[in-house]
């Protein structure tokens, strides 16, 4: 698939840095096309999922995404949160001229997927999400509990604000014991991708990052439970960055949800059933 890459201004002078699959703003997947947004997670570019490309050729699934606000081309928006992505992705598809559409997202990408559903029950079809977290102020849930050590100081360093997060991320380092063995079998093949997507988000310092794991645990904006469009849960049942409690605790209480538990998979190869959300979205194209 060819991604066409652009520079959206909006009305409040901010840019997004958008990736479209269309080409030029032409669906280019037939008429029975559905337009998927992609929301990535932390700390990544936009840029659409290209091992999940081939799957979306057979499925007719024209990707659509764009760099978060303090990622890649896209201007930062100090304080944003959760919610500001349904704005976003409005903005982004008026420009496109898409109408209608189904929302993707991985790991920290998942509540920007939730918000889009409940925010836009007007146009989000079908909402997935994969290794996704649930709202911190999540009642019954342990927020932290699962989570591999580096990453439970990481977000707890969150939650004592934006010098706090900085000076934890000024010397943290990267911890593989974050991932398990199938998250490092599927970082060095199929899912080697990251490499493309990681280094270059954080090539402008951390403001991305930061910003990200400040509204994960801050109020969202949005309760998720308002979702009305069918909403699918993937999560790896080993998953240490997100742990599979998060999504189960969504499932319980957000009506249209369907949750899969891959008991084997951790953070990074439950994404091998990408293919199988996208078939699962396409479903919804009504």
């Amino acid at each position: 698939m060819k991604v066409t890459e652009s520079d959206l201004r909006l009305e409040d002078g901010r840019t997004l840095h958008v990736y479209d699959t269309g080409g030029d703003g032409v669906d280019d997947t037939g008429g029975d096309g559905l337009a998927v947004f992609w929301h990535h997670g932390t700390p990544n570019t936009g840029s659409p999922p290209a091992p999940l490309f081939a799957a979306a050729e057979r499925l007719s699934v024209r990707w659509v995404s764009y760099d978060r606000p303090g990622y890649g081309g896209s201007s930062p928006l100090p304080g944003r949160d959760i919610a500001s992505a349904a704005d976003d992705v409005r903005a982004v598809a008026d420009a496109l001229g898409i109408d209608r559409f189904a929302v993707l997202g991985h790991s920290g990408g998942g509540p920007h997927a939730l918000a889009c559903g409940a925010l836009l029950p007007d146009r989000v079809l079908g909402v997935a999400t994969a290794a996704g977290l649930a709202p911190y102020d999540a009642a019954g849930l342990d927020w932290f509990a699962g989570m591999v050590p580096s990453s439970a100081a990481s977000l707890r360093a969150a939650t004592e604000g934006r010098a706090a997060k900085e000076a934890y991320e000024a010397g943290a380092g990267y911890d593989p014991e974050m991932f398990t063995d199938a998250d490092h079998e599927a970082l060095a093949g199929t899912w080697s991708w990251f490499d493309e997507v990681v280094g270059p988000a954080l090539e402008g310092g951390p403001d991305g990052l930061i910003t990200d794991d400040l509204a994960y645990v801050a109020p969202w904006g949005f309760d998720p439970v308002r979702i009305t469009a069918p909403l699918l849960l993937l999560h790896g049942g080993q998953d240490r960055i997100a742990p599979a409690a998060h999504s189960r605790w969504l499932a319980d209480r957000c009506p249209t949800a369907e949750l899969r538990v891959r008991p084997a998979d951790g953070h990074i190869s439950v994404l091998d059933a990408g293919a199988e959300a996208l078939e699962w979205l396409a479903a919804r194209r009504g």
